[in-house]
């Protein structure tokens, strides 16, 4: 699978046998549907913080096409982070820092395990 921004070639990564597309080129996120949900291991609050994604009407960026339908993704709002979400369900990007920020802001952040991963594989400081 190539990345929605920059094309280049994903790698996949494992975590608690959730399937991570990851682009080490631009180092952005690619979560299937359902893997977020996976990866906050707790179904109701993960399906209430899908549920609030809000469509974001003044966008910082140009649509992206997602990498498995080809079609624009719309750009929503999670706790005040654009992410980017394909209109046919397939899954999200996130660009760097985003998940991590995301898992912080809403409050789902208290598995600390999957945050720990996060900054440990991609270096980032969360």
């Amino acid at each position: 699978m190539n990345c929605p921004v920059c094309r280049e070639p994903m790698i996949v990564l494992e975590y608690d046998q959730v399937e991570i597309d990851h682009c080490v080129s631009c180092k952005g996120i690619w979560l299937d549907r359902g893997e977020l949900e996976l990866l906050l291991d707790n179904g109701e609050e993960g399906k209430h913080l899908l549920s609030s994604f809000q469509g974001e009407p003044n966008p910082k960026e140009k649509p992206r096409t997602c990498p498995i339908c080809s079609k624009k993704m719309e750009v929503v709002l999670c706790e005040d982070v654009q992410i980017d979400r394909c209109q046919a369900g397939d899954g999200l990007w996130f660009d760097l820092g985003e998940l991590e920020c995301i898992f912080r802001l809403s409050g789902l952040g208290g598995n600390t395990k999957v945050l720990e991963w996060l900054k440990h594989i991609f270096a980032k400081a969360v």
